[in-house]
């Protein structure tokens, strides 16, 4: 039995449902602050059958380990935490002890269970680093002032003082791109809030007019002066983390922490994102471009983002299925369902 932490957010409802349709038990944890309970009933729903969930905050230990204690869990994928790198500069505080606090209390519940056996799931970001080429070894960018970033990287060296001092653990951390797209059927998808946290939000609202425009800072050392990223499509990253699994069940060795980058070779600039989005979707995405208000605006400094996912290739043999073309018409197609 597999136990996905933000379980019915983006990433974590996905692999639910990629899991379950493989035949494998999946419990659920979410607290609802990033997502909603009907996301459980449409899952539960599309696999027939009950799934066990939380409705609860990763960091009240004593209750994560009275639902731990109830399910012959075998392993956690963590897929909770706020990931929005402009929030974050917003709500440095609550980024820092939301992700920080989740993590520490989900590994002591792992530990008081006896379960050593962790995926976690990170993001490009970490590194820190504009780089379109970025390798597992690429050293940290620790001087980012992001909190987002700086979250997880933190939670990064935490996972390998936990290794390095209980030589029982396994655990990978997948560092992933741009995440878009939706189950090809349109049956299962991202709902987007209502003021979204990634530029996919923002251009399919505009695209369904239910806002005028898109705000864009083109001011980027890019070829176009837009941001440059490797987006890749939900059902790729699902299929790595099951791949991940699948490797570390079967590895019989202790004391591992692996780290692979899963993105799509390709990378698109959010510009020529949304002139494929308006060819595909056949409607004008209108954007307005802006200058940084300097009072109100924070440069990450990471105009490009992408990297080298050959490790992941050799490791679990995982390759992307999915191109930008799909991860739109996908993502469209349950937007408008």
């Amino acid at each position: 039995m597999i136990l996905i932490t933000g379980g019915l957010g983006f990433i974590g409802s996905h692999l639910a449902l990629y899991l379950l349709k493989q035949g494998k038990e999946v419990v659920l944890i979410d607290n609802l602050v990033n997502s909603n309970v009907h996301m459980l009933e449409r899952l539960q729903y599309l696999a027939g059958r009950y799934i066990p969930f939380f409705d609860g905050d990763l960091r009240n230990t004593p209750a994560l380990n009275k639902f731990i204690e109830q399910y012959a869990i075998e392993m956690v994928v963590h897929c909770a935490g706020f990931k929005s790198v402009a929030e974050s500069y917003l709500k440095p505080i609550e980024y820092y002890n939301n992700n920080l606090s989740s993590l520490i209390s989900l590994i002591r519940a792992m530990q008081r269970a006896g379960i050593r056996k962790l995926i976690c799931i990170s993001s490009l970001m970490v590194y820190g680093q504009s780089e379109l080429n970025l390798f597992e070894q690429t050293t940290f960018n620790y001087e980012t002032i992001n909190p987002y970033i700086k979250s997880q990287q933190m939670m990064e060296r935490i996972l390998r003082d936990v290794v390095a001092t209980d030589a029982e653990w396994k655990m990978m951390l997948l560092r992933v791109s741009n995440v878009a797209g939706a189950f090809e059927d349109g049956f299962l998808g991202e709902f987007i809030a209502t003021v979204p946290k990634s530029i996919f939000g923002f251009m399919l609202q505009t695209a369904k007019h239910e806002r005028s425009h898109i705000d864009l800072y083109l001011n980027r050392t890019t070829n176009d002066y837009s941001d440059e990223r490797s987006f890749i499509h939900i059902l790729d990253v699902c299929k790595a983390i099951s791949q991940s699994i699948q490797w570390l069940s079967l590895n019989m060795d202790y004391h591992i922490l692996e780290t692979l980058n899963i993105a799509h070779d390709q990378t698109h600039s959010i510009l020529d994102l949304i002139h494929t989005a308006e060819k595909i979707i056949q409607t004008k995405i209108p954007i307005i471009s802006h200058q940084p208000d300097l009072n109100l605006y924070f440069d990450n400094g990471i105009d490009q983002l992408g990297a080298n996912s050959q490790k992941a290739k050799t490791i679990l043999d995982w390759h992307t299925q999915y191109n930008l073309d799909e991860m739109i018409r996908h993502q469209w197609k349950f937007y408008t369902g």
